[in-house]
C-alpha cells in the first residue's frame, strides 16, 4: 500500500494505526483511542501548530481516532466519518460520554447556563453538530454538560433532511473560510458535504473526492442536461445547480456562499482558465 492517499490514511514513517499493519511501512503501529469534540468545533491542521493549514474542521460531538498525543498539546488521528486524518488541538477533545441522539438543524443556536433565553449564551453551536440530550425542560433541551439549547432548533440523530439545495441554501451570505465546516465559515466542499450529509447522504471531505459521488452527467454549457442537486465541478471547486440556471457555491470571488447564474459562474471561471470539468448526480 505504498500509493494511498494520504489524506484518508492514518499513517506516517514513524507511526501507522494498527490495523494498517502489513499495508504500509512505519516504525510502529498503535492501537487508537476515541474521543470525541468537546468544543464548539475543533480544527483539523496539516500539522501540529495554529500557523498550519486549515484542512477542515470537526464539528461539535464528532468522534475522532487518536493515534498521537503531543506534550505541546496536539493530537494526530482520524475523524471518524469522513475517514479524514490530521492534528487536532488536544483541549477541543475530550473520552467519549454520552452518545450523541440529536444534532443542531438550525444554522446556529445558542447554548444558555440556565432555562432562560435572557441569559447569557455560554457558547454557541453549529448546524450538524452532534449532542446528547439528558432530558427536556420547558421550551429547551438539558444537554450532557448541564447547559440548555431551544428545543426547536435540534432533530434526533436519524432525521432526513429533503433537499440538499434548500439546506445549502440556508448558508447564503456566510462567509468563505478554506478548510471551514460550520455557519462562521466554510468552503465549496464543506458546504456541499455538510449538505448532503444532511439528507442521510455520506460525503467526502474535497471536492475531488466528491467528484467520485453519484452517476455522471453529460454537460457541455447546456443547462437543460441539469436537474436541481447536481453537483458542478471544476479544478478545485464544486458547487450545486440549484435550478433555474443558478449555481450555489461558497467562493472566494464573492468570499461568501452565494448564488449566481451558472453561465456567469461558467464565463468568470473560463477567464481564469478553469473549464467545468465533471457534473455528478448524487
Amino acid at each position: 500500500m505504498s500509493d494511498f492517499e494520504k489524506r484518508l490514511t492514518p499513517a506516517r514513517p514513524d507511526l501507522a494505526a494498527s490495523y494498517l499493519r502489513g499495508k504500509v511501512e512505519a516504525a510502529r503501529f498503535v492501537d487508537g483511542v476515541t474521543m470525541q469534540v468537546v468544543d464548539v468545533s475543533a480544527p483539523l491542521r496539516s500539522a501540529p501548530t495554529s500557523e498550519a493549514m486549515l484542512d477542515t474542521e470537526a464539528l461539535h460531538g464528532e468522534r475522532v481516532v487518536i493515534y498521537e498525543e503531543t506534550d505541546e498539546g496536539w493530537c494526530w488521528g482520524q475523524l471518524a466519518r469522513d475517514r479524514y486524518v490530521g492534528w487536532l488541538p488536544s483541549n477541543a477533545l475530550a473520552k467519549e460520554s454520552a452518545k450523541p441522539a440529536h444534532r443542531v438543524r438550525a444554522l446556529r443556536t445558542f447554548i444558555f447556563p440556565k432555562s432562560d433565553i435572557k441569559s447569557p449564551p455560554m457558547a454557541s453551536l453549529s448546524f450538524g453538530s452532534e449532542i446528547a440530550v439528558l432530558r427536556e425542560e420547558g421550551m429547551f433541551a438539558v444537554i450532557a454538560n448541564g447547559g440548555f439549547i431551544p428545543k426547536q432548533h435540534l432533530a434526533a440523530l436519524d432525521f432526513r433532511e429533503q433537499d440538499a439545495v434548500e439546506v445549502a441554501s440556508r448558508f447564503l451570505g456566510t462567509p468563505y473560510l478554506w478548510g471551514g465546516k460550520t455557519s462562521a465559515g466554510l468552503d465549496c466542499s464543506g458546504l456541499v458535504q455538510l449538505a448532503l450529509q444532511s439528507t442521510g447522504r455520506e460525503c467526502p471531505r474535497d471536492s475531488d473526492m466528491q467528484q467520485k459521488i453519484g452517476t455522471p452527467v453529460s454537460f457541455s454549457d447546456d443547462e437543460n442536461a441539469l436537474a436541481r442537486g447536481d453537483l458542478i465541478f471544476w479544478k478545485g471547486h464544486v458547487g450545486f445547480y440549484a435550478g433555474e440556471g443558478k449555481l450555489l457555491h461558497a467562493n472566494a470571488f464573492h468570499m461568501a456562499v452565494a448564488m449566481e447564474p451558472l453561465s456567469d459562474a461558467i464565463a468568470r471561471i473560463r477567464a481564469t482558465g478553469s473549464e467545468v470539468i465533471a457534473v455528478r448526480r448524487p
